[in-house]
């Protein structure tokens, strides 16, 4: 049965037996990570100029194909949760008898 370690405290808290009967052995501390170097906001801004170029943007013909495509999709999402609303709302309407 697997187990996290609070729980594992716990059990042994409790004096639970835990398969083995050696406890499990202390973990390394691990080494500690040197300060971030800081810098200047024009060094920032040029860090982020290097970064832009390095990104592939796409085309117009793909931008335009995306921006139609999620369009569609928005259309196609809208009739049919009017759909599915409207055969709820029939639904309801059949078993409940309000508001007809």
């Amino acid at each position: 049965m697997a187990s996290n370690e609070p729980t594992k405290k716990l059990d042994v808290a409790r004096g639970t037996p835990r398969g083995t009967s050696m406890p499990t052995p202390p973990r390394a501390t691990p080494p500690a990570r040197p300060a971030p170097k800081r810098v200047g906001p024009f060094e920032f801004l040029a860090q982020v100029r290097d970064e832009g170029r390095k990104v592939t943007w796409p085309t117009r013909k793909e931008t335009v194909v995306t921006t139609v495509m999620v369009f569609i999709m928005v259309v196609v999402a809208s009739i049919f949760f009017t759909l599915v609303d409207q055969v709820l709302r029939y639904l309801v309407t059949l078993i409940l008898g309000v508001g007809a």
